[in-house]
């Protein structure tokens, strides 16, 4: 089995921490524990440093099946972090020469790791038209046969934002229906939405789903390595499959997790989300506007993200190396995500982080559009 490289980690991996404006990460400022604790940490002191339960302890499966109409705690399986989640369910579900369905642009975890199980990888792509990032169904129907064994879709989508109304989301069950594939929904940004309404979620839709999540992205919790998968058919066959990767999740990381799902806490930690969200998207939107000669983007409906198009001719790995040189300030390249000509952007971080971040990356494609010719209309 060759690994196929994971370029979008390895780069942030690499870099994330030896610059001075990082632009590169998808989710929020972080919480502190104090901040889950609210005064009690005399209670996290007490907490053993044995082995937790490994699919999760009863108590946050419960909590996290309370999100989910329906659900049961024997739906849910814990994991280190949602990566885990989306690496067990390949793992589970794939098989050499089978195919696999993938929304495009996407965080290639999911493209990556199909690969190295010696899948095939058939793109179906979220569209720019008109100011709006669509989904184009009909190529998913033209693709998606009987050796499809899975569609993975991103749910609130990494990269552009966009979301998935309940309609469409029918009409991708409708197509795994009739092939019977499985479908992959990764909804980590779920909670994080500019309006404050939920995305329409793909459970319950659908009886062979398994939605991935965590609370790394909406709750700001990425250091917690705490995520989850539900699902009704597979939570016992991914458990067992769990047994040899990391067994289970740290005690301390389930503790805390059952502190941030309890429901009224939740609220207000999604509730800080959408408020930095919605304050540091009027930021980035300003900023685009400044630079509208030669740069656009259509706002995310959800998410900390946002897909930047720049008209010049120049390579988006490029701009990042230079990025990373000249200004020591760190995004995502198109090119990471197969969509050259385009930058991601993390808007999550603090203000001034967010605006220093972003006059860095203005002097350079300001050098650039005075260099190159662009075409104003993109």
């Amino acid at each position: 089995m060759k690994l196929h490289p994971f370029e979008m980690e390895r780069w942030q991996s690499t870099w994330e921490n030896q610059v001075k404006y990082n632009l590169s990460e998808s989710g929020v400022h972080p919480l502190r524990v104090g901040e889950i604790l609210d005064g009690n940490e005399h209670e996290l002191l007490s907490q053993s440093l044995g082995y937790s339960q490994t699919n999760g302890t009863p108590s946050l499966r419960g909590l996290i099946a309370a999100i989910y109409d329906d659900a049961t705690p024997n739906d849910i399986l814990v994991t280190n972090g949602s990566s885990e989640a989306n690496f067990l369910a390949l793992w589970t579900l794939l098989e050499r020469n089978c195919e696999i369905a993938v929304m495009f642009p996407n965080y290639m975890q999911v493209a990556g790791l199909a690969k190295t199980l010696q899948a095939r990888v058939r793109p179906f792509w979220l569209k720019e038209r008109q100011g709006k990032w669509i989904l184009d169904i009909a190529t998913l129907k033209k693709i998606t046969r009987k050796r499809t064994k899975v569609i993975a879709v991103c749910n609130p989508n990494n990269p552009t934002g966009a979301t998935l109304n309940a309609e469409t989301i029918d009409d991708i069950c409708a197509i795994a229906r009739k092939t019977g594939a499985w479908i992959l929904s990764d909804e980590v940004y779920r909670g994080a939405e500019i309006s404050g309404k939920e995305t329409p979620t793909f459970w319950n839709r659908y009886d062979k789903v398994i939605i991935n999540s965590g609370l790394s992205k909406a709750y700001g919790l990425p250091g917690l390595r705490l995520g989850w998968i539900v699902t009704k058919k597979s939570a016992t066959k991914l458990w067992a499959y769990h047994d040899y990767t990391t067994i289970g999740p740290n005690a301390i990381s389930d503790y805390l997790a059952q502190k941030v799902l309890q429901p009224d806490t939740r609220a207000k930690i999604l509730s800080r989300t959408r408020k930095i969200i919605n304050e540091n998207l009027a930021v980035v939107t300003n900023w685009v506007s400044l630079h509208g000669k030669y740069l656009s983007f259509v706002p995310p409906k959800a998410g900390a993200i946002a897909l930047v198009k720049y008209a010049f001719k120049v390579n988006s790995t490029e701009i990042a190396e230079r990025l990373l040189k000249e200004e020591s300030t760190l995004v995502v390249p198109g090119d990471h995500l197969r969509m050259d000509h385009y930058l991601r952007l993390g808007f999550g971080n603090t203000q001034d982080n967010l605006s220093g971040g972003l006059t860095r990356v203005g002097n350079l494609l300001t050098k650039l559009a005075n260099k190159y010719d662009y075409d104003p209309t993109g």
